[in-house]
C-alpha cells in the first residue's frame, strides 16, 4: 500500500523491498538463502512479481465490488452467513500485506528504526482511511464533501489494514534476534522458527472466541437515521438479551462496536440490510418487508474492533508464507509448503462452516471465514507464483502486477471513486447529465441493452482495465505512490 505523501522513484526506497532472498546471496545470517552454486559472485535482487500480481487482484476485486456488486449479488458481500466474491478481497489483502512484512523489514536491522517506520505507515493509512470512508468524502455520487462529526464513520478498510499491519509488524520486529540460530529451511523448522508468533496468534483467537460467545448481549436502540425510510426519525428497539449469539442483530461483535464507538459513528447501510428476513428481493437490496425485524434499519459495523482484532489472523498467516519465501530457496519446496497450509486451511474453514460450529461470517470476521479465506489466498498466491515467478509468464498478468505496483493510486481513484467525483464535478444542465454518466449509459448499458451486463463491463474496461493502463504508465516513468 502507500501513502500520498511519499512517491518512490523506480531505483528509490520502498520498491525493491520485496525481493526474492533465495534468487542472490544473503549478507546476513537471518536471511542466509543463497542460491546453490555458492562460489559464484551474488546476484542482483529480484522482486517477487506474484506480490505485486496478487495485490493488484486484491484491488481489482475491491473495485469489482464496490462497483457491479450492486446488480450482481454473486460478487457482492453475503447478507450474512456465506462467502461471495466481495468477501474474499479483505482477506487477500491482508494476507498479502503480511507476506510482504518479513520481505520489507529484513532490510531494517535496526528495531527502533523499524518500529519508527510501522507506527509512520499505520498513521498515514488510517488518515487516508478516515478522510476517504469516514464520512469526508462524498465521491462519486455526491458533489459535495464533508462529515458532521456526531456521525463521522472512525473504521473501515484502511484502518482495518493499519491495525493488522501494526500489530503484526511489531510482532515480527520484537521476535527477529530469535531467528538466527535456526538456518534449515524445512516447513517444520519454520513453524519452531516463529513459534512466538504463532503462540500470539493463538491468544488472539482464544479471546475473540472468549468475547464472541461469552459476552452477554442485552437488549439495545437506535434512532434511524434514513429520510427515505417511514420510520424516520424514530427510536427503535432491538431485543436480545442473549449470549453466544452469531445472529444479525445480536452478536457481541456489535455490541462492542455500539459500546465503544458509538452507534452514531457505525456504518449505517450494512450487507444485512439484504437478508431474507428484511427484504423479499434478498440478496438484492429492496424495501423492507412490512414485517421486517427493527434491526434491518440499524447500523452496523462490518470493520468493527473484535472483527478487526480477529482479522490479524490474516495477516499472520500472511507472515508465514513470507517466512517460507525469505528461508526456503527451492521453488518446489516453497510451493508445497504454501499449497499444503491452504488446502488444509480451506478443508478446516469448510468443515467448520457446513457442521455448523462456526458459520463462515465476514461480518463477524469467523474463525472458518479465516481459515477459507487464507487458504484460498495461499492457493490462488501459489498458482501465481508458479506461473509468474517459475514459469515466467507474468506478461499475461501485466495489468495486475502494475496496479499490484501503485495499489493505494487505483484503490483512491478507482475504489474509492475519486477521480469519478472529479469528473462528475463537470456536468452540463444537471448533476445527472455526466461523462461518467453518459459513458455508462450509451457505451456500455446502451450496446448491450442490459443494466447488469453493462455495469459489469463498465467496472471491468472504464475502472479496473484503464487504472491498470495508467498504472503501467507510472511504472514505466518510474514513479509509485508508497508508504
Amino acid at each position: 500500500m502507500a501513502d500520498g505523501q511519499s512517491v518512490a522513484k523506480r531505483h528509490g526506497v520502498g520498491v525493491a523491498a520485496e525481493e526474492d532472498p533465495g534468487r542472490h546471496r544473503a549478507i546476513s545470517p537471518v536471511h542466509e538463502v543463497a542460491d546453490v552454486d555458492d562460489d559464484k559472485a551474488p546476484r542482483r535482487s529480484k522482486r517477487v512479481a506474484s506480490l505485486d500480481v496478487f495485490r493488484g487482484l486484491a484491488v481489482a476485486l475491491m473495485i469489482l465490488v464496490d462497483g457491479a456488486g450492486g446488480e450482481w449479488p454473486v460478487i457482492g458481500h453475503a447478507p450474512w452467513n456465506g462467502c461471495n466474491l466481495a468477501d474474499f478481497a479483505m482477506p487477500f489483502f491482508l494476507f498479502i500485506v503480511g507476506m510482504a512484512i518479513p520481505l520489507s523489514l529484513k532490510r531494517i536491522p535496526d528495531r527502533g528504526r523499524a518500529v519508527r517506520r510501522v507506527i509512520l505507515r499505520t498513521v498515514k493509512l488510517l488518515f487516508w482511511g478516515i478522510l476517504l470512508q469516514g464520512g469526508y468524502s462524498h465521491a462519486p455520487d455526491d458533489l459535495a464533501y464533508g462529515v458532521d462529526m456526531k456521525h463521522i464513520r472512525w473504521c473501515g478498510i484502511l484502518q482495518r489494514i493499519a491495525l493488522a499491519y501494526l500489530v503484526v509488524a511489531v510482532i515480527e520486529i520484537a521476535t527477529k534476534d530469535a531467528r538466527v540460530q535456526d538456518q534449515s529451511s524445512s516447513g517444520f523448522s519454520i513453524f519452531r522458527l516463529y513459534l512466538s508468533q504463532w503462540i500470539v496468534a493463538c491468544c488472539i483467537l482464544l479471546i475473540y472466541l472468549s468475547l464472541v460467545y461469552g459476552i452477554y448481549v442485552p437488549d439495545w436502540e437506535f434512532r434511524v437515521r434514513n429520510v427515505d425510510s417511514p420510520n424516520y426519525g424514530k427510536v427503535l428497539t432491538v431485543t436480545c438479551g442473549t449470549r453466544g449469539n452469531t445472529s444479525p442483530p445480536c452478536n457481541a461483535v456489535g455490541y462492542i462496536d455500539r459500546k465503544v464507538l458509538g452507534i452514531n459513528h457505525l456504518y449505517q447501510k450494512p450487507a444485512w440490510r439484504r437478508h431474507w428476513a428484511c427484504t423479499d428481493v434478498s440478496p438484492h437490496e429492496g424495501p423492507f418487508k412490512k414485517d421486517a425485524p427493527a434491526w434491518c434499519a440499524s447500523p452496523f459495523e462490518p470493520e468493527g474492533l473484535l472483527s478487526s482484532f480477529s482479522a490479524v489472523l490474516s495477516t499472520v498467516i500472511g507472515v508465514h508464507y513470507g517466512h517460507v519465501l525469505v528461508h526456503m530457496k527451492s521453488h518446489m519446496d516453497r510451493l508445497k509448503q504454501w499449497l499444503a497450509m491452504g488446502i488444509a486451511l480451506l478443508v478446516l474453514g469448510i468443515i467448520l462452516h457446513f457442521s455448523h460450529a462456526i458459520p463462515l461470517n465476514k461480518q463477524l470476521y469467523s474463525f472458518s471465514y479465516i481459515c477459507v479465506t487464507a487458504g484460498a489466498a495461499g492457493i490462488v498466491f501459489s498458482i501465481l507464483y508458479f506461473l509468474v515467478d517459475v514459469l515466467n509468464l507474468r506478461y499475461i498478468f501485466e495489468p495486475l502486477r502494475w496496479i499490484g505496483m501503485n495499489a493505494m493510486l487505483v484503490y483512491v481513484m478507482a475504489a474509492a471513486g475519486i477521480f469519478e467525483g472529479f469528473l462528475n464535478g463537470w456536468y452540463y444542465d444537471g448533476t445527472n447529465n455526466t461523462l461518467v454518466y453518459w459513458v455508462r449509459k450509451h457505451v456500455f448499458v446502451g450496446v448491450w441493452h442490459s443494466t447488469r451486463v453493462g455495469i459489469l463491463l463498465y467496472v471491468l474496461v472504464a475502472q479496473i482495465l484503464l487504472w491498470a493502463l495508467v498504472a503501467g504508465l507510472f511504472h514505466r516513468a518510474g514513479i509509485y505512490w508508497k508508504l
